[in-house]
């Protein structure tokens, strides 16, 4: 049986080619459209693009929603499917623009690969991202031993995320040289860290507490004044294997050299809050963590805004919209509590509303002009 179609792999290469230099997506998106691809050919026994026809489409939107993942296996979410479907549809559409498919295709023969109105609000519906709390942070650090350099360097870990707000990629990439104990900030400088969106910025160290601020000095100190490592060298170290006595591989500190990736840290998270009794929560969860602290200590629209920038948000909106839902259980606690007596506002709460209006009401949001 055909595994491939040469004529598919040449123009699914022009594609991947479009995404990456002229759309300037990432390696992660056009491997997503290379999965989806790769999905609908087998289903379609690796037929020729040139032979489309919408009521593949249609077949093939029936097929996938009666697969089942390989490692839950349960069926596919809705997202999903709704990811996939959507890698699809920007494909042929793209695809019914290129010479020798143009007398082909349609655009619209693209359209079909849409889900429908209900699925499709059922697989983009934003549900509450859990994140812990800041007391629930700090007693995960506090459970990590720190008897080697292993153990200290992942107690750094977790308290330099708190500390930071970084994400995981660019703590896996960022050198000694990004960190400034003088000034309490780490320059997340694109060339080196891999930020998202590849943008260049400072962030300072979040007011978390002076106990979680002393266990990162305390590493770079280490680093630099007992290991004698050097700017250009990683801030968190992979573990170094080696062939013990027995034979066998084992650990035996630490090497000079980073992570191909994110995946150590997660593990690190993943085994640290095991460890303290607590559920799982991934580093990505430290910035809602941190989005919360700041709708808490923040008294002014100048303030909140310094500490959105401090997460890397061009936009204060994207730490309102993305990170600031009132948690399910306050939510609770703040309507019951409006039956009662009613407390004085937090002083610039006002202030910090009347300036997310503004900002709604010039980014297009339809708000009246009075509110």
């Amino acid at each position: 049986m055909t595994k491939h179609s040469p004529e598919n792999e040449r123009i699914k290469r022009q594609y991947f080619d479009y995404l990456k230099e002229a759309k300037r997506h990432s390696e992660a998106t056009v491997d997503a459209a290379a999965k989806a691809l790769s999905r609908f050919e087998e289903y379609n026994r690796y037929r020729e693009f040139k032979t489309f026809h919408f009521e593949q489409a249609i077949a093939f939107k029936r097929y996938l929603a009666e697969q089942t993942g390989k490692r839950s296996g349960e069926k596919l979410s809705q997202a999903t499917l709704h990811v996939t479907l959507k890698q699809l549809r920007a494909f042929f559409f793209w695809l019914a623009g290129q010479p020798g498919y143009k007398a082909r295709l349609q655009y619209s023969d693209a359209d079909y690969f849409n889900l429908s109105e209900k699925d499709t609000r059922i697989a983009t519906a934003q549900r509450e991202r859990k994140a812990p709390t800041l007391e629930q942070v700090r007693h995960v650090i506090e459970t990590i031993p720190s008897g080697n350099e292993i153990e200290r360097r992942n107690r750094a870990l977790v308290a330099f995320t708190v500390l930071t707000g970084a994400r995981d990629s660019a703590i896996a990439s960022m050198k000694l040289k990004h960190v400034d104990l003088k000034e309490g900030c780490v320059e997340q400088d694109a060339r080196d860290v891999k930020t998202k969106f590849s943008k260049t910025f400072a962030t300072y160290f979040f007011p978390v507490g002076d106990d979680i601020k002393e266990i990162v000095v305390e590493w770079v100190r280490f680093l630099r004044d007992e290991k004698l490592w050097g700017n250009d060298d990683p801030l968190f170290p992979v573990t170094q294997i080696v062939v013990g006595l027995t034979h066998q591989f084992e650990t035996s500190g630490l090497e000079r050299a980073h992570w191909s990736n994110a995946e150590p840290i997660r593990k690190v998270f993943r085994e640290s809050f095991a460890r303290a009794g607590l559920p799982y929560f991934n580093p990505h969860s430290i910035r809602k963590t941190l989005a919360r602290l700041g709708e808490e200590v923040c008294n002014s629209p100048e303030e909140f805004k310094a500490w959105s920038q401090n997460l890397g948000h061009e936009q204060v909106l994207t730490t309102f919209m993305s990170y600031g839902k009132v948690a399910d259980d306050r939510q609770g606690q703040i309507i019951r509590g409006l039956g009662g007596e009613r407390q004085s506002k937090q002083p610039g709460a006002d202030d910090i509303a009347k300036a997310v209006v503004r900002e709604l009401r010039s980014a297009g949001a339809g708000l009246p002009a009075a509110l």
